[in-house]
């Protein structure tokens, strides 16, 4: 029989209930399928009911200070982690260093640092809160791009969704991939997204172009990855002269053009080794990399993992 573990949701005012509810759904998913593995809790400062930033109200099952040590201390984000009670901050203070797993989803993390159990970790949180998580605890190592970031007993997310993901990434390391698998099939999710995988798309990594030809080309990069996309084609497609267009693409979107070429070329290879039996070469050609080699480069570089092992570990396997 498998080891029981106690989950605890730390509830409070103004939390995303999708920072609760997605977690809370895949670890209750794995004790249905494994009866006896985990035992989940939710609890608020005083045990009183708490108001979701949506409006929602969530009722705990009691109160922090009445709940033992758990195994698994999750803390979910949410508009309420801006001003938060400093008796919740006290209370992590106090009880984070007693659980063995410590986890926030979004700005949970940022709780967790204002109670100084991130300093000297890597984490990650909303990319939107980054910038905030890095300048107010200089201590803590944030990187804003994996969807969530394992660092010794600490694990972070990124926003509301990448909470499954990490979710589910712990239910396979405490019960294995077929565990992991079958729940994430019962959420109608895909158990692929590695922890490194960017925050969000190259389309929405990039900000849309306030030009209508600029625009109109980010779009035609994205359709069209396995196409000659070099500096002077492109500006050519915009009707501009390539030092212009690469200041201004710049300037519209933040980013390089070779950069957004990039990640395009990498997003579209990783849906067909995802969603495909495409052999690598085909794939390599498919996004515009030209040979498997070139494509093993990008993968290792960005992601840490070739094609081969990517589509290994990542590929849902066929429903039986």
């Amino acid at each position: 029989m498998a080891q029981q573990r106690t989950v605890l949701v730390v509830l409070f005012d103004g939390v995303q209930s999708l920072d609760v509810t997605g977690p809370v759904e895949v670890f209750a998913g794995a004790e249905t399928s494994t009866p006896g593995s985990y035992r989940i809790r939710t609890a608020s400062l005083d045990g009183a009911p708490v108001r979701t930033s949506s409006g929602l109200t969530v009722v705990p099952d009691g109160a922090l200070t009445d709940v033992a040590g758990p195994h698994t201390l999750l803390v979910p984000g949410g508009a309420g982690t801006r001003s938060p009670d400093p008796r919740l901050t006290d209370w992590l203070r106090a009880n984070g260093p007693r659980a063995e797993r410590l986890v926030s989803v979004c700005t949970g993390a940022i709780l967790l640092a204002e109670a100084g159990l991130l300093d000297g970790r890597r984490v990650t949180t909303h990319w939107a809160y980054c910038g905030r998580l890095a300048r107010d605890h200089p201590a803590v190592q944030v990187d804003p791009d994996p969807i969530y970031v394992r660092d010794g007993h600490v694990a972070t997310s990124a926003g509301v969704t990448a909470g499954i993901d990490l979710a589910l990434a712990l239910v396979e390391e405490d019960l294995g991939r077929d565990a992991a698998l079958t729940i994430a099939r019962h959420l109608v999710v895909f158990l692929r997204r590695p922890g490194n995988q960017a925050q969000f798309s190259a389309q929405l990594a990039a900000q849309t172009a306030r030009r209508e030809p600029l625009r109109d080309l980010q779009q035609w990069i994205t359709e069209h990855p396995a196409a000659d996309l070099d500096i002077e084609t492109l500006a050519a497609r915009a009707r501009l002269s390539p030092r212009h267009f690469a200041r201004a693409f710049r300037t519209e979107t933040g980013t390089t053009p070779g950069r957004f070429v990039d990640r395009v070329r990498l997003e579209h290879a990783r849906r067909l080794l995802e969603d495909t039996a495409d052999g690598v070469e085909e794939v390599a050609r498919a996004s515009g990399y030209g040979t498997p080699e070139a494509m093993r480069r990008a993968f290792v570089k960005a992601l840490g993992t070739p094609p081969a092992e990517y589509r290994r570990r990542f590929r849902p396997a066929p429903a039986t």
